[in-house]
């Protein structure tokens, strides 16, 4: 294992800790009485989407943090595994719908299938933002080979 995927593991691993951490525990959660859930596809985006119904930080923060959490795990878990495309997104999805479970199951969160898309978008930007990252070090090590 290179220098850069036991960095990359140890920032996943403890980056994953933390964030389940908050998504079972913080933001002041305590268990529901009964279990939450939404399986309708779009459903609680349209729903804070109601400005009439949230205020402007509300939306903002459920629609942009749900994708900006996960942004990491696009960058850090192809980094640390060397897992390409739609083996790292498995992975991912995998253990975000273990988490959702686990909120639902704990009665401290919801399963929301909009949590599983957004944070799927999350994903995906921090995988662009990866391969770009590969790319960029991979065509300047080239051209630094080429120039000797």
């Amino acid at each position: 294992m290179h220098k850069y995927q036991s960095a990359a593991l140890l920032l996943l691993l403890g980056y994953t800790a933390f964030l389940t951490y908050l998504m079972l525990f913080g933001f002041g959660r305590y268990p529901y009485t009964d279990y939450s859930y939404n399986l309708v596809p779009f459903a609680t985006i349209r729903h804070f989407l109601n400005i009439d119904q949230f205020n402007t930080n509300t939306w903002v923060i459920n629609l942009f943090g749900n994708i900006g959490v996960f942004i990491p795990f696009g960058i850090l878990l192809p980094a640390a595994c060397l897992k390409q495309g739609l083996k790292a997104y498995g992975i991912f999805l995998i253990a975000l719908i273990a988490l959702e479970l686990a909120q639902l199951i704990s009665k401290r969160g919801s399963l929301d299938i909009d949590d599983i898309l957004l944070n799927s978008l999350g994903f995906l930007i921090g995988y662009l933002i990866y391969c770009a990252g590969r790319a960029y070090i991979f065509d300047k090590g080239a051209k630094r080979n080429d120039s000797n």
